[in-house]
């Protein structure tokens, strides 16, 4: 299950990356990138969270699932913003980002 974890989750880095290029130029990002990105983000949250209550809680995987969960959180933040037509700051976007990367590498790291 980890691989398909780590699959989503790159599937959504990739929109992220296309998200913050918008951010980065002054844009508001598109819904339904933004949508997309959510729910796969969400859905890899829940397989992580699945893989921790059934027993296979590595510390790393442990840590991992922390480290996405703050991602989460910025990513709510940074959705709000967007819901009232708000251009996101850059710093938070980075910050979210940049957690989330760590989550993800975290990650990667428990297959080689």
């Amino acid at each position: 299950m980890l691989t398909y974890v780590i699959l989503i989750l790159a599937v959504a880095a990739v929109g992220g990356i296309f998200l913050a290029s918008k951010i980065f130029s002054g844009q508001l990002a598109p819904w339904p990138v933004s949508i997309v990105h959510a729910l796969l983000g969400a859905t890899g949250l829940v397989m992580l969270i699945m893989m921790v209550l059934g027993g296979a809680a590595e510390g790393r995987l442990s840590a991992a699932l922390g480290l996405l969960v703050v991602a989460a959180l910025g990513g709510f933040y940074l959705a709000s913003l967007h819901a009232k037509g708000t251009v996101a700051p850059k710093n938070v976007v980075i910050i979210h980002a940049g957690v989330a990367v760590a989550g993800f590498l975290t990650l990667l790291s428990l297959l080689f």
